[in-house]
């Protein structure tokens, strides 16, 4: 009995699958790892030879960009310079248009200024009665100048209209009067021991006479005297005063 039924326990319906599996050479095994690492060997250089010629391509898109884009720096560094060139030649330009505008407007002042003088003296002698042989001074004024202790003065020495044939010669003498701590002066302008040729006149009809003199800082102007001196003679032949006091 045991043994029929181990017999069927094998070889019946209940008996445990069989797998039949073909079994091969070791050769044929050999020759499939070589055929697999030959595949393997000929994929791994298709692969690098491909990110080779890849990596060189972009490589030299690369140089060319950039040499395009140095190309392009240099564009705009030129522009830049011709632009500067333009800039600081128009600043130029505009800096001397500037200061010649300024030293038109100076002049233009000192025009207006001489033109009004002058129509002052026209008016003055337009007014003037022609008979008269005498030496007058007209139009005498002092004021104090831009710098501390000096004044400017301005005056109209006329000749009578009995002496036109004659040249007058002589000089202009200032006498001022000031005061200090000391006490009251005067101060002669210019020093009669040494003539100053900027004090001489010399005119047939009339001279318009122009300057400034200076004083020390610490005296205080009281009045301002001119007289007009003929050449060869002490004597004033003409005197006029102006007070500041």
């Amino acid at each position: 009995m045991r043994l029929t039924k181990r017999i069927r326990h094998r070889f019946g319906i209940s008996a445990p699958r069989m797998a039949v599996r073909t079994q091969l050479a070791w050769y044929w095994r050999c020759l499939g790892l070589l055929i697999l690492v030959s595949v393997a060997f000929a994929l791994g250089t298709w692969i690098y030879d491909a990110g080779r010629r890849f990596s060189g391509s972009g490589h030299g898109e690369l140089e060319q960009e950039v040499k395009r884009l140095r190309d392009s720096v240099g564009k705009l560094q030129s522009e830049t310079a011709r632009l500067r060139a333009v800039s600081d030649a128009s600043e130029s330009r505009l800096k001397i248009e500037q200061s010649a505008q300024r030293q038109l407007v100076s002049q233009v002042k000192l025009l207006e200024e001489e033109n009004s003088r002058l129509k002052e003296d026209l008016a003055f002698f337009e007014n003037l009665a022609p008979s008269g042989d005498g030496l007058s001074i007209n139009r005498f004024t002092v004021r104090p100048d831009a710098l501390p202790g000096e004044y400017r003065y301005r005056l109209l020495v006329l000749l009578g209209g009995g002496r036109k044939n004659r040249q007058f010669q002589g000089s202009l003498q200032l006498v001022v009067s000031v005061q200090s701590q000391g006490g009251d002066g005067m101060i002669v302008i210019p020093d009669p021991a040494k003539p100053d040729n900027a004090f001489r006149l010399s005119f047939k009809y009339f001279q318009r006479v122009e300057g400034t003199f200076r004083v020390p800082r610490e005296v205080k102007v009281q009045s301002v005297q001119v007289r007009v001196l003929e050449q060869g003679t002490s004597q004033a032949r003409a005197v006029q005063s102006v007070d500041l006091s």
